[in-house]
């Protein structure tokens, strides 16, 4: 079945994943904050773009937005030119942004008080991910609702699961992200220490992550952080961004971070060094820097 969906929000994330949804035949609709990105979208896929948020989602059975933040998130929710100002009633609003669950609650509440639907649904799979329709989302809200959503959601997804009532996707993605950082500090301090002793970290690797040490981390990315090689994706703002959400959340709920709030400063050092852009696995720059 056919579906008429909004998408707004075409950054690294969004683009590809607007393109598997329309790929799938459905009647997809774009719009971004900088209309050149829905130019080219429009130009590689099958679709239009509006020129408003609350344009892209008349008329839409299905709305989806990936932005970078809460205060985006509310600007194309509901600010001026907003989705609320338009969303049908009955219509399923999907939101893939990481965001803090305190919105998505906002958003759902007042999603239902305007007569259509709300899950957040933040995701888990990295540019890569994106761009293979093999990300993993997390889905916060309605039972059926989000059985509504999920033909849709599976068209640039390898795993979609209803964590609970709304908010549980964000607190899951905080979750991700908390193992996320430490793996990667791990991983850094380990290759770090290989090198120092003179191992050869492909003969390394080959064996370590065959055994209990293997994480996605080490099997992806052990080579670029040899290489030093930064310029996968995830950048280290957006893994500050992330991490300040998952520290604020801990002190609502009386839960301790260490080593996520250690990690954050971590991160904080590699800005420091320029390293804003660099992809998250950056983290052993700090450690070689070291030496």
């Amino acid at each position: 079945m056919s579906f008429n969906v909004a998408f707004i929000g075409l950054g690294v994330m969004g683009y590809p994943m607007a393109g598997y949804i329309s790929k799938a035949g459905h009647n997809v609709t774009v719009y971004n904050r900088t209309g050149t990105k829905a130019d080219k979208w429009i130009a590689e896929y099958k679709g239009s773009k509006a020129d408003t948020p609350a344009k892209a989602a008349e008329g839409a059975d299905f709305i989806f937005t990936c932005v970078g933040n809460d205060n985006d998130l509310r600007e194309v929710s509901l600010g001026e030119n907003g989705l609320f100002n338009t969303a049908k009633s009955g219509s399923v609003y999907v939101d893939n942004s990481t965001v803090s669950a305190e919105i998505s609650r906002e958003l759902y509440a007042t999603a239902k008080d305007k007569g259509f639907n709300f899950l957040d649904a933040p995701i888990s799979g990295g540019q890569a991910g994106a761009e293979g329709g093999i990300l993993t989302v997390m889905v916060g809200g309605d039972e059926d609702v989000f059985k509504k959503a999920e033909p849709v959601i599976d068209c640039y997804s390898r795993k979609v699961k209803l964590i609970g009532k709304s908010g549980s996707g964000q607190l899951t993605k905080m979750m991700n992200q908390m193992c996320i950082a430490g793996a990667v500090q791990g991983l850094s301090e380990a290759i770090n220490f290989g090198i120092n002793a003179g191992l050869d970290m492909d003969i390394v690797m080959e064996t370590i992550s065959k055994g209990a040490a293997q994480s996605w981390q080490m099997e992806n990315r052990y080579r670029t952080m040899t290489d030093d090689v930064f310029d996968y994706g995830f950048a280290v703002d957006w893994m500050r961004k992330d991490l300040a959400i998952v520290i604020n959340e801990a002190k609502k709920n009386g839960s301790p971070v260490p080593i996520t709030e250690l990690i954050d400063g971590y991160y904080a050092k590699v800005q420091e060094m320029g390293g804003n852009r660099w992809d998250s696995s950056s983290l052993i720059a700090l450690l070689k820097k070291k030496k």
